[in-house]
C-alpha cells in the first residue's frame, strides 16, 4: 500500500503564494509519476500538474502554466506544488496522487491508484 498525506493548505489573499507538500510512504516513491489535482463542490476533479518518476519532466495545463510548478524530492519521498499569484478561482481541495505511467493519460483520473485525503486552499479576493 501507498499512503499520501498532503499539507500546506490554508486561507490566503489573492496574489499570495502557497506551497503544498505531499509526503508518500509505503513503497518506492521514485517508482511513481506524481500529480496534483483539485476539486470544488459539484465539479469534477481537475488535473493541475504532473511530474515523472525522476523529476526531470513535468506537465502543467496551459491555463496554469507560469503560476503553478510541481517538483519532487525523491530523497524525502515528497512532491510539492508551488502556487503563485493565487486567484479566488484557485479555491479548491487539492489532492496528490501516485500514478501508473508517465504518458498521454497523465490527466486521466483512472490512471491513479493512490490518493491523499486532500488539503483545502481558500483564496480570498
Amino acid at each position: 500500500q501507498v499512503q499520501l498525506v498532503e499539507s500546506g493548505g490554508g486561507l490566503v489573499q489573492a496574489g499570495d503564494s502557497l506551497r503544498l507538500s505531499c509526503a508518500v510512504s509505503g513503497r518506492t516513491f521514485s517508482a511513481y509519476p506524481m500529480s496534483w489535482f483539485r476539486q470544488t463542490p459539484g465539479k469534477e476533479r481537475e488535473f493541475v500538474a504532473g511530474i515523472n518518476e525522476r523529476g526531470d519532466n513535468t506537465h502543467t495545463p496551459v491555463s496554469l502554466k507560469g503560476r503553478f510548478t510541481i517538483s519532487r524530492d525523491n530523497a524525502k519521498n515528497t512532491v510539492y506544488l508551488q502556487m503563485n499569484s493565487l486567484r479566488p478561482e484557485d479555491t479548491a481541495v487539492y489532492y496528490c496522487a501516485a500514478g501508473r505511467h508517465w504518458g498521454p493519460s497523465l490527466e486521466d483520473l483512472l490512471e491513479y491508484d493512490y490518493w491523499g485525503q486532500g488539503t483545502q486552499v481558500t483564496v480570498s479576493s
